[in-house]
């Protein structure tokens, strides 16, 4: 069998917020192990939980000079130092991740004759200026993260090569789950035997938690439930929704049962301390990590028939319901809240679902044969 070749990838990416696509780069680097063969640099522009996280896991992390796209000089600054980056290190391959990444830096790669991805984890609809920006950048390759945006991917970029890809995502290692709960619980004074619907996503109005509160607003006779949403403003516009979404809360009579988290480092404890995921999607979530985090927990996940939550659950492990509407997902949760065995049935058929999708070895792996095509 003939020895596998190196291949020295760096990741290009902004670094200042925290959600999915930050996951997914911390994923790559923390589970370098399962793939040897694939060496992870990664270039950022902002210091934050991304940078640190990442240096913790021991792999290279390259910091460029903050972009502010109202400021070219700066943007000129910071492609400058990528260039001197690319010829010092000497990649084999160069991923932008998303099209801010690929707007700002995708030219410098393609000047320079390096091989250039284009990881795509948002759904390209051609409309938005950033969009039209990263367009003038073809890459050689595209990954998309789900069905949903592979089918979308023509809008962005109709004549290159596209392949869906999965995110890895690895499954928590929780040794003791009752411990776990009870002192979770505990500090976030909720009841052992409540029964806990959680949200874990950004503070964005289309990751639905006003569709959730207001369908839980319908469940006031029930007296056994609280509402768990987990995720903190990063920027003004989510701070300006967190209050919307507290005000609603008190609006429904269900502000004392409703838990607004903020920013947590502690999912996995979170997930393994309750009883229900639940986002009810506005809009199409791209492909969606919360969903497989939720079922490697052994959560029954809920949410809306859209996106890339039609390709991750199906009736082995949640129930998918119509976009919007507030009578489908209060009934559904009504049906789960009043049902522990309904909810032990869908929890045990999330681990083997999350894994068949999102397994780390098997996308690596993946990830390594077409990063190889590249090189070649």
């Amino acid at each position: 069998m003939a020895k596998l070749e190196n291949i020295k990838v760096l990741y290009v990416y902004s670094g200042n917020l925290w959600g999915g696509k930050e996951k997914l780069l911390l994923t790559l680097a923390q589970q370098q192990s399962l793939c040897t063969q694939m060496q992870p640099h990664f270039a950022l522009c902002f210091e934050g939980r991304l940078a640190t996280e990442l240096r913790a896991t021991g792999q290279p992390v390259h910091m460029l000079s903050e972009v502010r796209t109202r400021w070219p000089w700066k943007v000129w600054k910071s492609r400058h130092q990528l260039e001197q980056l690319l010829k010092q290190e000497k990649f084999d391959v160069v991923i932008c991740q998303g099209c801010w990444a690929q707007a700002i830096f995708g030219p410098v790669v393609k000047d320079l004759k390096l091989p250039l991805v284009f990881w795509c984890s948002e759904v390209p609809k051609s409309q938005h200026w950033l969009e039209v920006w990263a367009r003038q950048t073809v890459p050689d390759l595209a990954l998309a993260n789900s069905l949903h945006s592979l089918v979308a991917m023509p809008n962005l970029y109709p004549n290159i090569p596209c392949v869906r890809l999965y995110v890895p995502v690895v499954a928590p290692q929780i040794p003791d789950r009752a411990q776990i709960r009870s002192a979770v619980r505990a500090k976030l004074k909720t009841p052992d035997d409540a029964v806990v619907i959680i949200e874990s996503a950004r503070l964005e109005k289309w990751k639905g938690q006003s569709f959730l509160l207001s369908s839980l607003g319908e469940l006031r006779d029930l007296s056994n439930w609280v509402c768990w949403i987990a995720g903190g403003a990063q920027r003004p516009f989510e701070a300006n929704y967190l209050l919307k979404l507290q005000s609603l809360a008190q609006q429904q009579g269900i502000a004392d049962r409703v838990h607004f988290l903020g920013q947590r480092s502690d999912v996995p404890h979170l997930l393994a301390a309750a009883d229900i995921h639940c986002q009810p999607n506005t809009e199409p979530e791209p492909f969606g990590i919360a969903f497989i985090e939720a079922l490697y927990a052994g959560l029954p996940v809920v949410t809306t028939a859209i996106g890339g939550g039609l390709e991750i659950i199906d009736e082995s492990c949640g129930r998918l319901v119509e976009p919007n509407n507030g009578n489908a997902l209060s009934q559904v949760l009504r049906s789960l809240i009043v049902a522990p065995d309904k909810r032990a049935y869908l929890g045990a058929g999330g681990p083997a679902r999350a894994k068949q999708l999102c397994d780390p070895a098997k996308q690596m792996a993946r990830l390594y044969e077409l990063l190889s095509i590249l090189k070649s």
